[in-house]
C-alpha cells in the first residue's frame, strides 16, 4: 500500500486513473474527512468495499465527475436545481436516479435513489477528469469513528487498500445529507 501526496497525484495521475479505472480501492480526502473510493461502476470493487467496511446492505454515495453527469443520470426538480447550485460544497444530495446503468447496482442496492457529492477539494479535478464516479463514503467499518488522520485508520482497511492520498489532519465533520427524493427534502 502506498501513500501519495497531492504532488504525486498530479505528477502520476494517468497510472492511477488507470489504478481506478480498473477497480483498485483507495482513501482520499475531501472537503469533510478521509473517504474510501472505488469505480463506482465496477461492481467487484464495489463489493470490496463493501467487504472493508462491512457494510453489506446500506447504499453508498457517489462523487460525481460534474453537474451535467448529475443531470444526465439523475431525476432534478427544481428544488434539486437550487441545491445544485450549493455544488461544489460539503453536501450529499439524495436524488432519484434516472440511469441505473450509469453506476453499479451494488452501489445502492435498496431504491433508485443515490446519494451524490461534489466536494469543494481539488481532487474534484481528479474525479472530473476521470468522466465516471467514485464511490465515495466514510474510511472506516461500519459503526467506528471516521478516519480524521493516518493513525484513527483500522489496520485491517489500511493493509487491504491499494493506495491512500494524504493530506493531513482533517478537523471537520462528515457532509451533510440533503434529501430531495418525492419533494420531501430532509437535512440530516
Amino acid at each position: 500500500m502506498k501513500i501519495l501526496t497531492k504532488a504525486e497525484v498530479q505528477l502520476q495521475f494517468e497510472e492511477l486513473a488507470n489504478k481506478i479505472k480498473t477497480g483498485q480501492v483507495f482513501i482520499h480526502p475531501t472537503d469533510t474527512i478521509y473517504g474510501i473510493s472505488c469505480n463506482a461502476t465496477n461492481e467487484t470493487s464495489v463489493k470490496k468495499v463493501r467487504d472493508l467496511k462491512e457494510r453489506q446492505e446500506n447504499p453508498f454515495s457517489i462523487w460525481a465527475p460534474s453537474i451535467k453527469w448529475i443531470e444526465k443520470n439523475c431525476v432534478i426538480d427544481q428544488e434539486a436545481k437550487k441545491w445544485l447550485k450549493e455544488l461544489p460544497g460539503p453536501y450529499t444530495l439524495i436524488l432519484k436516479l434516472k440511469n441505473k446503468k450509469a453506476i453499479s447496482k451494488n452501489v445502492n442496492p435498496g431504491p433508485d435513489t443515490i446519494g451524490v457529492r461534489i466536494p469543494n477539494h481539488w481532487f474534484s479535478r481528479v474525479v472530473e477528469a476521470l468522466g465516471f464516479p467514485i464511490i465515495t463514503t466514510s474510511a472506516n467499518k461500519a459503526g467506528k469513528p471516521f478516519m480524521t488522520n493516518l493513525e484513527d485508520l483500522d489496520s485491517e482497511m489500511k493493509m487491504k487498500v491499494d493506495f491512500i492520498i494524504y493530506e493531513g489532519e482533517k478537523k471537520v465533520r462528515p457532509s451533510k445529507i440533503i434529501n430531495l427524493v418525492k419533494g420531501n427534502i430532509k437535512e440530516r
